[in-house]
């Protein structure tokens, strides 16, 4: 189990980015929460198989690609701290 923390800039506010990301997570075997941050950026914290969050994050990239300029991820190992997949505000 891996924990991936993953920050993404550009215009990914407003857009339904965080449900979007969401709906997305029902599809796969992942846990933690997506949240807009003050700066305007999006964070994403999620854990899960290495395998099923590459698939996840690549399924986020494409989907909502037209707003993502940069992706900042950060790779450690799981907590298990989440239950299921959840949008924070």
């Amino acid at each position: 189990m891996e924990r991936r923390e993953v920050i993404f800039q550009g215009h990914v506010q407003g857009v339904g980015f965080r449900y979007t990301t969401s709906r997305i997570a029902r599809g796969h075997r992942v846990a933690g929460f997506v949240k807009n941050l003050p700066d305007g950026t999006v964070q994403l914290v999620v854990e899960g198989e290495p395998q099923e969050l590459e698939s996840f994050l690549d399924e986020v990239s494409q989907t909502l690609a037209p707003h993502i300029q940069h992706i900042h991820v950060h790779t450690l190992p799981a907590t298990g701290e989440f239950a299921n997949f959840e949008v924070r505000h």
